[in-house]
C-alpha cells in the first residue's frame, strides 16, 4: 500500500515507527534501533505538495493540535482539509519515542543516566529516518520554534532541494552563552534534588519543578508578569508570582520527567549549525529552502537579533517580528500575528 492510499480515508493517525537502521550520533555513540511516536493529520496530495512538518519545543509532543491549536486544526491556518500535517515526538522526550526510560537493548534495562547525548543535528537525523520510511520525497514547509526551530534549521541544511520552505520561530543558529546559562541553572536545580541519581522514572521530580520555575522566567517577560501577577494590595508574603511559578513547576512535573528534561536541555545547549561546516555563515549560506525567521520583541531566551541573523545569512531569508508582552512563549500564543506573517511569506512566492 502506498502512502497516498494509506492515508486517503484517515483524518488523524497516531503511530510509532521502529527504525531498525542504527542512528549514529555526533557524540560517537549510536542507537541500534529507534522508536519515534508520530501523528499525521489530513490527507497527502498525489504530488506530495502539501506536507507540513511540525517540530515541537522542549516539552512538547507529537499532538500539535493540542499545543498549537490556534495555528493547526479545522478552520485554522494549517487546516487538515488542505494540508498533510505531521509531527513526531523527538528522541529523548518521554511521549512515546526512545528516551532515558526506554530499554537499552544492550543491557535489557532502562537507559536512565546512560542515555546517549543528543544534539539538534541528531534529532534532525532521526526525523530523516521517518521521512524515508514514509517515502516523502519533498516537504512543503518545515516549521518549529525554540528547540524545534534549532532542529528545523539543522534538517533544512540536510534536506537541500527536498524542502521548499522553513519557518524558524524564536530560535537561533547557535546557542548563546546566555541561553546555556539559563539551562545550566535548571539542571543545577535538578541535581540538588536528593532523589537525582536514583534509577526511577520519578527521580529529580522536585528538582524538575524548580527547573521549570526558572525556565518560566526566561519564557516570559517582566512586563508580562507585572501585568498578570501584580498585587492589588499590600503583602509581606504569599505573592501571586510565587504561586504562579510553583504551579507551573508542579504542572510540568505531572506530565514530564527530569531525565528527559536534562537530555533535551543539553541538546539545546549543543546547537551549532556551523559545527564542522566552516562556520555559521557558510552553513546558513547552503540552505536552499526559503526561510522565514520570526523573532519576538520581548524574547529574553532567544533574542530577536538571533532570528535576524538567520534571515540575513540564508540565501532567501525573510524576517518578521512578533510584538507581544508574552516573551519567548509568544510563538505559541500570538496566532493572529503568526498566521499573517506566514500568509505573507507564502504570497511572496506566488
Amino acid at each position: 500500500m502506498n502512502l497516498q492510499s494509506q492515508f486517503a480515508t484517515i483524518s488523524m493517525s497516531e503511530q510509532v515507527f521502529l527504525s531498525l537502521d542504527p542512528l549514529f550520533l555526533e557524540s560517537g555513540e549510536s542507537f541500534p534501533q529507534l522508536e519515534l511516536a508520530y501523528t499525521t493529520i489530513g490527507n497527502l496530495n498525489p504530488d506530495q505538495s502539501n506536507v507540513i512538518w511540525v517540530i515541537h519545543a522542549l516539552t512538547g509532543d507529537a499532538n500539535a493540535t493540542d499545543w498549537w491549536g490556534g495555528l493547526i486544526g479545522e478552520d485554522k491556518f494549517y487546516d487538515p482539509a488542505d494540508y498533510f500535517i505531521i509531527c513526531a515526538n523527538l528522541p529523548g522526550s518521554c511521549y512515546g519515542s526512545t528516551c532515558p526510560l526506554s530499554e537499552n537493548t544492550g543491557t535489557g534495562e532502562p537507559y536512565y543516566y546512560d542515555f546517549p547525548q543528543l544534539t539538534p543535528r541528531d534529532l534532525a537525523a532521526s526525523l530523516e529516518l521517518l521521512r524515508k520510511h514514509l517515502k516523502l520525497e519533498k516537504i512543503h514547509t518545515l516549521i518549529g520554534g525554540s528547540l524545534g526551530g534549532q532542529v528545523a534549521l539543522e534538517w533544512s541544511y540536510a534536506l537541500g532541494e527536498k524542502l521548499k520552505n522553513a519557518i524558524i520561530l524564536a530560535s537561533t543558529a547557535k546557542t548563546s552563552p546566555w541561553t546555556i546559562g539559563f539551562n545550566e541553572t535548571q539542571r543545577m536545580a535538578i541535581e540538588s534534588d536528593c532523589t537525582w541519581g536514583e534509577k526511577s522514572k520519578d527521580a529529580g521530580l522536585k528538582g524538575l519543578e524548580a527547573a521549570r520555575a526558572i525556565a518560566m522566567l526566561s519564557y516570559r517577560h517582566p512586563h508580562d508578569l507585572k501585568r498578570k501577577q501584580a498585587e492589588t494590595g499590600e503583602k509581606l508574603d504569599g505573592f501571586k508570582a510565587s504561586s504562579y511559578l510553583r504551579y507551573q513547576g508542579q504542572k510540568l512535573g505531572k506530565r514530564f520527567n527530569a531525565l528527559s528534561y536534562w537530555t533535551l536541555s543539553k541538546a539545546m545547549d549543543s546547537h551549532d549549525l556551523g559545527r564542522g561546516r566552516g562556520g555559521l555563515d557558510s552553513a546558513l549560506g547552503k540552505i536552499q529552502a526559503k526561510v522565514l525567521a520570526v523573532g519576538v520583541n520581548t524574547d529574553l531566551l532567544f533574542l530577536p537579533e538571533e532570528s535576524q541573523l538567520i534571515s540575513a545569512k540564508v540565501p532567501r531569508g525573510t524576517y518578521k517580528e512578533i510584538v507581544s508582552t508574552a516573551g519567548h512563549d509568544a510563538f505559541l500564543i500570538e496566532f493572529e500575528q503568526l498566521s499573517y506573517f506566514i500568509q505573507s511569506f507564502y504570497l511572496e512566492q506566488s
